[in-house]
């Protein structure tokens, strides 16, 4: 992390933030220097973002290119399995062929053998010797002469058809081999196109690392940058009301103890009550803006940033309306002005009674408040004496 950034966290780590203490008021040079490490840490992470993106854009590219290898490679794959197919089909055309031509042979062989012995023409001895009488023998012996004749024909045929089948299975086996050798090629580019995606997932995966932690070092000096301001701003406004308090509790009148009594104790703890304070603090600072109804998270009327800074605070809370009259009546215990701590709630009345009380705040500490004043000045920290009407007691829920 960087140095600076860090030197500003460890001021920020003995800057106290409670309500009750002097909030401490940063420099504008501190602002101005937290700024500054804000503005270096965004140009990197936007220099690493773009360069992350183009890297996303080529390994896109890159992942396009080897799906498009790969359907290839697969359509290669299966050329030559058909082309694989035709030639082992070829080959059994082959050997049939060169089979019909063996029996071929071996018959007209046989044939010849017989004609030798005999000293005629094509005749087989066995069929000569199981002949009835002359005009038998006579008949069988044109007949043989024929067959001879046909299968001198058919072994002419058969030939003719070993050799087509000899050149279809040379042709089968060539168109075999060069596809074979395509698909060769074709997976090579795709083992290519592959590695190469793989090596740019890569490369994109350590870029994404070094773009999360400047995300990360960015929302710190957006952070440190952020507190600064909202310490000065608080300490700004503490400033301009500091003797407030002191000088106008006799210009804006407490209402006489007319008896009130509320609960006789407490549900919120003091973590409770200061977190409410917090809570509310970070509205003001935020300059959120008062609308009447309105319970936040963006715009609040009175009861509604009250209501708001408890619920954060983890405490449940009853059924209320939005003139304040019964959560003073029912759900707080009564708390001297002089006793208040902050987190304590304040009510304004018209008139000193519970049904004409229209206005609330959080109780700061020091005379001040939390408030969502109104429409024109919105949420504000201020003094408890600003707003004409105070009751003579706080409520502590």
């Amino acid at each position: 992390m960087n140095k600076k950034l860090v030197a500003v966290l460890l001021l920020l780590t003995l800057i106290p933030t409670t309500a009750l203490a002097a909030t401490p008021k940063p420099t504008q040079a501190q602002i101005d220097a937290a700024k500054k490490i804000e503005a270096e840490k965004k140009a990197a992470a936007d220099a690493a973002a773009k360069k992350l993106s183009s890297a996303k854009k080529t390994l896109q590219q890159l992942s396009a290119i080897a799906t498009a290898k790969r359907k290839v490679y697969l359509a290669a794959q299966n050329e030559l399995k058909i082309k694989t197919k035709k030639a082992e089909i070829a080959m059994k055309h082959l050997q049939s062929a060169q089979a019909s031509v063996s029996q071929g042979k071996r018959t007209i062989g046989k044939l010849a053998a017989n004609a030798y012995v005999m000293g005629g023409g094509f005749t087989d001895l066995d069929s000569l010797l199981s002949a009835d009488g002359p005009q038998d023998l006579a008949d069988r012996l044109s007949t043989l002469d024929a067959l001879g004749e046909n299968n001198s024909n058919a072994l002419d045929r058969f030939k003719s058809a070993e050799v087509v089948a000899s050149t279809a299975q040379k042709e089968a086996d060539v168109a075999k081999k060069a596809q074979a050798e395509a698909t060769i090629k074709v997976a090579a580019a795709k083992k290519a196109a592959d590695e190469a995606t793989a090596m740019q997932q890569v490369e994109v995966d350590k870029l994404q690392v070094v773009q999360d932690k400047l995300a990360k070092e960015l929302a710190v000096a957006q952070k440190t940058r952020l507190t600064l301001e909202q310490q000065r701003q608080l300490a700004l406004l503490e400033e301009a009301n500091a003797g407030r308090a002191v000088l106008t509790p006799n210009q804006a009148k407490i209402w006489p103890d007319t008896g009130f009594t509320g609960r006789s104790s407490t549900r919120s703890t003091e973590e409770m009550r200061l977190a409410a304070v917090e809570y509310a603090k970070k509205q003001v600072l935020a300059k959120k803006n008062y609308v009447w109804g309105d319970e936040g998270p963006n715009t609040f009327d009175c009861s509604g940033l009250v209501y708001a800074a408890y619920k954060s605070a983890g405490l449940g809370w009853p059924n209320w309306d939005r003139l304040n009259s019964s959560l003073y009546w029912v759900a707080t215990k009564r708390v001297p002005i002089s006793e208040m701590v902050p987190g304590d709630l304040i009510f304004y009345s018209y008139k000193g009674t519970v049904s004409t009380i229209h206005h609330m705040g959080i109780y700061a500490g020091e005379g001040m408040m939390w408030e969502a004043h109104n429409k024109d000045k919105d949420l504000m920290y201020s003094s408890i004496y600003s707003v004409k009407g105070l009751m003579p007691y706080g409520g502590r829920v």
